[in-house]
């Protein structure tokens, strides 16, 4: 599961997503000043593939999320061997992952953060930009030759024009990833199926179709009991179907959504396409194929229902599948088997949505100051975004915690365990040796990222894979009095469009009031949010092309 949901991840603090601007060919200040940056410690001749060393030992603070599946050792070859390849120590504020973002704003806001800020996800740096906490790091990307290469290589300029604020700059160093990454499905009891002589369900219509099936064998059951539904209801579920009838939901939702047949934004909650995806989801309510406790339940409640063969659909993304599931489902239940299937289609048929773009850093404006500034920017292009430094963040030292084939494959070593790789072995990647840490370990190629996942989700992804990739939509930076009008509309909008879409699914409300639903959102300043929204849009591209 995400250390914060996709939702949190793109509303940032809710009322703030807006601030999607758009893409300049220069960066505004790379070309000047550069020369009066602080070069103490930065190596003079550093480009895309070199190893980055200090050339004197130097320290930088940074705020570690402690996560309490593997949580902080001092005595880590981590961070041994990260001071000998690159000479630099690095002192950790150390927050609980659980109070994480909180404690974040309240040191940013204080002035009291630490130089790196990892661990941030696209847009949740926007509250900090106007009170110039954090530096506009798109000035700086001269210093960054392993970011830029993989920019230019992997065509993300569209997917970095998403970060950019009404300045023209953006303020967050994403993870970036080669290409999109769908991890997110439905889990389901492949035993029934075979019992049931059922196929894997390849659309939504088709899981109908199978949830009907099992319904009728087991009328006691919901044969969908969903998690993930706090705080958000319908998280994964939503996004998922969402993105199948082209429109947003769940953990991604967002009040405008790019009509790109009409060139324009409109408000997601009143389109055809919401709709459509509200009566589906009605549907499988009202033929209680679909759990009502799946948007209320904790996660445990729900895994313990599918554990126990009281469902036998639920959430599920690759750790999830094993962690979760498997190892307790085939304990209690004799016979039982379960995959992740292929995220199932719907109307605009085999395609795919999503951002390259992963967690990333911020940058405390005061590095400026420091004398190191430009060897901490080297620093962090190398661990973040060299191959060598991914590749050293994600599996560690090769000959101890891991081996690499000759054709570039990785076997982790024979002692060592990660996401069940090597089940059983005496000592733990991440908890025994500070490698594959979420702080440290993101993006890259999609070999890396691949390099861990099973057989089993190696051919998930292949179903996946060749399915079209939709576009990103256009910028629509706001300036200031924009965000500020924005944040008096956007969170009444956002409460009341997830409130009436559960009252319809459950049948609280009758779907023949969605013309009733779409005039009540008009009362909230729905036509004013979106107008707002294109005028952003237009202006943008009319000064920038």
């Amino acid at each position: 599961m995400p250390q914060v949901t996709r939702r949190q991840a793109i509303l940032g603090l809710g009322a703030f997503t807006l601030v999607l601007a758009g893409c300049g060919d220069d960066e505004p200040a790379q070309q000047s000043g550069q020369q009066d940056l602080n070069r103490a410690g930065a190596m003079s001749s550093y480009s895309a593939g070199t190893q980055f060393k200090a050339t004197a030992p130097v320290t930088f603070t940074i705020l570690y999320n402690n996560h309490p599946n593997y949580p902080l050792k001092n005595d880590w070859l981590f961070w041994t061997e990260l001071g000998k390849r690159t000479n630099v120590t690095l002192t950790p504020t150390v927050v609980p992952l659980s109070d994480y973002e909180n404690k974040r704003s309240l040191m940013i806001g204080a002035g009291d953060a630490p130089l790196i800020i990892p661990k941030t996800y696209p847009h949740q740096e926007t509250p900090f930009v106007a009170s110039g906490a954090i530096l506009p790091v798109s000035d700086y990307l001269d210093l960054m030759p392993n970011f830029k290469d993989k920019i230019a290589k992997w065509n993300l300029k569209a997917d970095l024009d998403e970060l950019r604020q009404a300045d023209g700059r953006f303020y967050l160093l994403p993870g970036v990833h080669e290409a999109i990454w769908i991890d997110y499905s439905l889990a389901v009891r492949t035993d029934i199926l075979e019992k049931l002589d059922l196929e894997v369900p390849k659309t939504w219509e088709d899981l109908y179709t199978v949830l009907k099936a099992m319904k009728a064998e087991y009328p006691d059951l919901y044969p969908l009991s969903d998690r993930w539904g706090i705080p958000t209801p319908g998280g994964a579920l939503f996004d998922i179907i969402a993105k199948a009838y082209g429109t947003q939901a769940g953990w991604n939702y967002h009040n405008e959504t790019w009509d790109a047949t009409a060139g324009k934004f409109v408000l997601t909650g009143a389109m055809p396409q919401y709709k459509q995806m509200v009566e589906y989801l009605n549907k499988l309510a009202k033929e209680k194929l679909l759990d009502p406790e799946s948007f209320t339940q904790n996660d445990d409640d729900a895994i313990r229902k599918f554990t126990s063969g009281k469902s036998f659909v639920i959430g599920s993304n690759a750790q999830t599948l094993i962690n979760d599931y498997r190892a307790n489902l085939e304990k209690s239940v004799e016979g039982a088997k379960v995959e992740k299937i292929p995220t199932p289609t719907g109307p605009l048929g085999d395609v795919k949505f999503g951002t390259r773009l992963e967690n990333g850093i911020m940058i405390s404006k005061k590095a400026l100051e420091h004398e190191n500034f430009v060897a901490m920017m080297q620093f962090i292009d190398w661990l973040w975004y060299s191959d060598a430094g991914q590749e050293f963040a994600k599996w560690g030292v090769e000959g101890v915690t891991v081996n690499k084939g000759a054709d570039g494959s990785y076997k982790i070593a024979s002692d060592v365990d990660y996401v069940g790789l090597n089940p059983g072995a005496p000592k733990h990647l991440q908890k025994d040796f500070g490698f594959g840490n979420g702080v440290f370990a993101y993006g890259g190629t999609t070999k890396l990222l691949q390099s861990t996942f099973s057989e089993e989700e190696l051919e998930f992804q292949k179903a996946i894979e060749p399915r079209k990739a939709l576009p990103v939509p256009p910028p629509a930076p706001l300036n200031e009095e924009e965000r500020e009008q924005a944040t008096l509309w956007e969170t009444p909008l956002d409460d009341f469009v997830q409130q009436q879409t559960l009252k319809f699914i459950l049948g609280e409300r009758d779907l023949s009031e969605w013309d009733a639903y779409v005039q009540e959102l008009e009362s909230k300043n729905a036509s004013s949010y979106i107008n707002l929204v294109n005028t952003a849009y237009e202006r943008f591209k009319k000064e920038n092309g």
